[in-house]
């Protein structure tokens, strides 16, 4: 399983990015891809091929997540930025086991950086 990260870049606070995240490799149509962040890897946000999602009570009125299945390739869409927003962002691509929902890694990304100024 193979998972890429791009979108990331330098912007003022209260701009707009998109990250975008493409896995390729999966022998099952059932996984779940999300967003952390930092080296903690904070969750950020996670969706499974249902549609089922989770995200940070932090970031859920300004950042969106998207699946496209078709393309296998995972969207956050991220709004009026703040600094506290900036960070390196990991695209993560996991598997559901023993009913622990999206808790098992698979692959992750090299990240991308996302910086916002004041």
């Amino acid at each position: 399983v193979q998972v890429m990260e791009s979108g990331g870049g330098s912007v003022q606070s209260g701009s707009s990015l998109t990250l975008s995240c493409t896995v390729s490799g999966f022998t099952s149509s059932s996984y779940c891809l999300g967003w952390f962040r930092g080296k903690e890897r904070e969750e950020i946000s996670i969706v499974d091929t249902d549609g089922n999602e989770r995200t940070t009570d932090s970031v859920k009125d300004r950042f969106t997540i998207s699946l496209d299945k078709t393309r296998n390739t995972l969207y956050l869409q991220m709004n009026n930025l703040t600094v506290e927003d900036t960070g390196t962002y990991y695209c993560e691509a996991r598997v559901s086991f023993n009913n622990l929902w999206c808790r098992m890694p698979r692959a992750g990304g090299q990240g991308t950086q996302v910086t916002v100024s004041s």
